[in-house]
């Protein structure tokens, strides 16, 4: 029988029979986020043939895109949290719904603009 020289008794590249599924896995997620994300920009077989460097970097460049995409639709959305119905079950109307306190028209006696009406 033959004994390995090294003294780890590792396999080639470290797979093992554990890790390479998981591997295999992580691949074709990989290749799979950047097909579907890529909005249509790149089809499975180049991203597969693609050096790993490259998918690499193109897998990191769209996620860093999405990510700070997320995060301008968050803050973008963040003051806009109003809720039709509250607990209570009274209904919330919309602001531009809401009736005016004042129904006087605004003073026009400022503006540049005169009517017949305001001459007078």
């Amino acid at each position: 029988m033959r004994r390995s020289l090294s003294p780890l008794v590792l396999t080639f590249f470290g797979l093992t029979l554990n890790t390479a599924p998981k591997i295999r896995f992580n691949l074709f997620k990989q290749i799979h986020e950047i097909v579907f994300h890529g909005k249509g920009g790149y089809n499975w077989e180049t991203i597969y043939n693609m050096p790993i460097w490259l998918r690499k970097f193109t897998f990191n460049e769209m996620n860093k895109f999405y990510q700070e995409e997320k995060e301008e639709y968050e803050k973008s959305t963040s003051g806009n949290k109003t809720v039709a119905v509250d607990p209570s079950g009274k209904v919330n109307t919309p602001a531009f719904m809401q009736t005016p306190t004042s129904s006087k028209p605004p003073s026009t006696k400022n503006s540049t603009y005169t009517t017949k009406a305001s001459k007078k």
